[in-house]
């Protein structure tokens, strides 16, 4: 398909001027940030990920033992490489993501810059209400930097558009879960990560054919293991090759660059800020978030029930410590229901497939 080629192209685009944005463009690393209000500003909300290149001017600022999106993307700026950004939006998640905040800041390449703290407790009165707060400071912010309002009908807009792009990119999982092996395990990738780069307007439409194209598709006629990928970012097409070729099929995530991402919509009926305000509080949490002590656990459970999971790939970054601290609880739910796991460290500067083919392969071979 063509529209496929269009997010392959935009997942692994370099300049923007390759995917014809016009717009400012705005950075952000993180699934926490209110992207609706970005768009409806005018800017272009673009994802950023580590071009994967030799850490050499981020070791001046960052330790070794950042992970490695965190430092890749502070080498990028600082190489030249992001100097098409008019700028960046930083949440305060996880410390690594916190610390190039600052670092970011004080460097100021770039024209607009804005940090947006969200509770790290999401699950009280007071916590909502911080977070309406946060958000009606942002969208002032954005203002003063677009030089208009947002009024509630432009955000509104935004907020339809950002539905529409969940509801696809939920319907194409939900194709592929049903029918395993009717979408290539690296294009399932590619379509999420070139949402994330890509005009959003032009990603809604294109998401619409492929949908009408695989509700008419035939899967392929042979068995395979169901998997579920776990994890913060998975940047790395070479995972879902390897799956693919020990004979599983991705059927489902829990990744800030997947389901995270697009899973819940925002209520279309009501202020449009306190629409975002729920919905952002209510998400799919990742563990730099608390929204109850079991419901990440309760959630991968319930996705494997749901999906008919043969087992779970945890792909961790390596120096993640949200997600390594969470670890061993979720580790110890899976078990007691008896559902099978294994834990994969990736690094975008340094990656072993061999051995990490090796590993899923034993794996989904086991189960």
């Amino acid at each position: 398909m063509k529209e496929l080629t269009a997010f392959h192209d935009a997942a692994n685009c370099k300049t923007p001027e390759q995917l014809n944005i016009s717009k400012k463009i705005i950075g952000y690393m993180c699934s926490y940030v209110p992207e609706e209000l970005i768009h409806a500003a005018g800017f272009h909300p673009m994802r950023l990920f580590s071009s994967k290149s030799d850490i050499v001017l981020a070791e001046n600022h960052l330790q070794a033992y950042c992970c490695s999106p965190v430092r890749g993307v502070l080498e990028n700026s600082l190489s030249g490489r992001l100097d098409f950004l008019s700028g960046a939006v930083f949440p305060h998640t996880c410390d690594s993501i916190q610390r190039l905040s600052d670092i970011w800041r004080m460097n100021n390449r770039y024209e607009f810059f804005w940090d947006v703290v969200w509770p790290a407790k999401l699950n009280t009165q007071s916590a909502l209400t911080y977070m309406k707060d946060v958000l009606i400071k942002f969208r002032q912010d954005l203002e003063n930097a677009c030089g208009t309002s947002i009024s509630d009908e432009t955000l509104h807009d935004s907020i339809l558009t950002y539905n529409t792009i969940r509801k696809k990119l939920s319907r194409i999982y939900e194709l592929n879960a049903q029918n395993p092996g009717i979408l290539n395990a690296c294009d399932l990738l590619a379509i999420v990560k070139g949402t994330m780069i890509m005009d959003r307007d032009t990603a809604a439409m294109l998401l619409n054919t492929i949908v009408d194209q695989l509700e008419k598709k035939q899967p392929p006629d042979k068995p395979v293991k169901r998997i579920i990928i776990a994890g913060g970012i998975c940047d790395s097409p070479d995972v879902y090759t390897i799956i693919e070729a020990a004979g599983g099929c991705v059927v489902a995530d829990d990744l800030c660059t997947g389901q995270r991402w697009f899973k819940e919509l925002t209520d279309e009926t009501t202020d449009p800020i306190s629409a975002l305000v729920k919905r952002y509080s209510q998400r799919l949490p990742c563990p730099a978030k608390h929204n109850g002590l079991t419901k990440r656990g309760d959630h991968l459970v319930q996705l494997c029930q749901t999906h008919k999971a043969d087992g779970i790939v945890f792909m961790l970054l390596k120096f993640c410590d949200p997600h390594g601290f969470d670890y061993p609880y979720l580790k110890e739910t899976l078990d007691k229901h008896h559902i099978k796991s294994i834990l994969c460290e990736l690094d975008d500067q340094q990656q072993n497939s061999g051995q990490l083919s090796t590993r899923i392969e034993t794996f989904i071979h086991m189960i």
